[in-house]
């Protein structure tokens, strides 16, 4: 079985109002005292108004859900303990200022020096899902295949409208925030495990970024595990959503390993393409049309969709992750991904609904939207 584990990043919101508050040493103390959490499985972030998980490697689905069930679960009592919300969205929609202390470790304190401004606006979170593969090579050969799926998993993930109390118009604004870091957006084409260790340690060499931790392409290769790590997603609303797009990833890079003509037949898209992809897709979402992996061209969400899960047909039914995604995938095309339902929250129920529907649907304690408004 190809395993897979996913990464979740949160904002920490004040109870009352919303806003992203300084508390993250607080709650993860308290989390620390509670059996069901492993102090390795909860990390700081760049900013003290955000918390990372990793769920342990998982070779099931089931296992990926009640995993981040159990961590956000923990982690939202911990919260409650501070009078603060976890909240799953990929930007902060109310901010009474954007500057929160950066976390006090020296790499954070480093960026903050290199980069304020950008620094202080990193209030986005995120989702990265790590699928394992044999050694560099294959995972070279996979990121290689991987780079014409990422406006997709732009789209289907979008989950951050609001910044600062405006709708930005996008529906993943995180995506355009994280862009203007020096090694973002879709990764370019390597020669091979050689060429990109060589590539990437002449960036580091030079100067020219602090460490491979800063390489923010939307995938890339670990360096501290034998994965694949795909960057692309906003972290999103509900664990269902997660968990559906952990196994679509898992299918997208099995198919490139066992069958990658099938998943990216030649030739590869030019990279102008896949910027112009990706910027639409943070754009609009599934809203609009997606972007189509196979074709390279826009298409309407069912179609590209259909032809998702007709490529990736067999790589699911061998993870026994078929229905998952299906259902998942279909949800969205009829509800709405996260962005639609923030905007739609906020329409309906104003500023405390929208907080209290992001707050609630990431503790657990709240499914999703009661009357299941179909997606505009």
């Amino acid at each position: 079985m190809v395993t897979v584990g996913v990464e979740e990043e949160y904002l920490l919101l004040d109870a009352d109002t919303g806003v992203p508050v300084a508390r993250a040493e607080q709650v993860r103390r308290a989390a620390d005292l509670q059996p069901e959490i492993d102090r390795s499985e909860v990390q700081r972030e760049l900013l003290q108004a955000q918390l990372e998980i990793a769920t342990p490697v998982c070779e099931t689905l089931d296992e990926v859900g009640a995993h981040l069930e159990r961590l956000r679960g923990a982690l939202a009592a911990a919260a409650a303990e501070h009078g603060c919300r976890l909240a799953a969205c990929g930007a902060a929609p109310f901010a009474d200022r954007l500057s929160v202390p950066v976390s006090d470790t020296p790499r954070y304190r480093t960026l903050r020096a290199t980069a304020p401004r950008l620094t202080d606006e990193q209030l986005i979170t995120g989702m990265h899902v790590h699928v394992g593969v044999p050694d560099r090579d294959a995972g070279v050969a996979v990121l290689n295949g991987l780079r014409r799926w990422l406006p997709l998993i732009v789209g289907l993930s979008a989950n951050s409208p609001l910044w600062n109390g405006v709708d930005t118009g996008f529906a993943d604004w995180r995506t355009v925030v994280f862009s203007r870091w020096p090694v973002t957006g879709v990764p370019p084409l390597f020669d091979g495990a050689d060429d990109y260790d060589k590539r990437i340690r002449t960036l580091v060499d030079t100067g020219l970024i602090g460490d491979t931790g800063q390489l923010y392409w939307q995938a890339r290769l670990s360096e501290r595990y034998p994965t694949v790590e795909t960057r692309a997603m906003d972290v999103q609303l509900r664990v269902d959503e997660a968990v559906m797009l952990a196994g679509l990833v898992r299918a997208v890079v099995t198919t490139l390993r066992t069958d990658p003509d099938r998943a990216a037949a030649p030739p590869a898209p030019h990279p102008e393409e896949l910027a112009a992809a990706v910027w639409y897709a943070a754009r609009h979402g599934c809203t609009e049309r997606l972007y189509d992996p196979f074709t390279g061209t826009l298409d309407s969400p069912p179609t590209v969709v259909d032809r998702v899960l007709d490529a990736l047909g067999p790589a699911l039914r061998d993870a026994g992750d078929t229905a998952t995604v299906e259902s998942g995938l279909s949800r969205f095309l009829t509800e709405g991904n996260g962005a639609v339902r923030q905007r739609r929250a906020l329409r309906r129920d104003g500023r405390t609904g929208l907080v209290d529907l992001i707050t609630d649907v990431t503790a657990g304690t709240r499914s999703g939207e009661p009357d299941g408004e179909p997606a505009p």
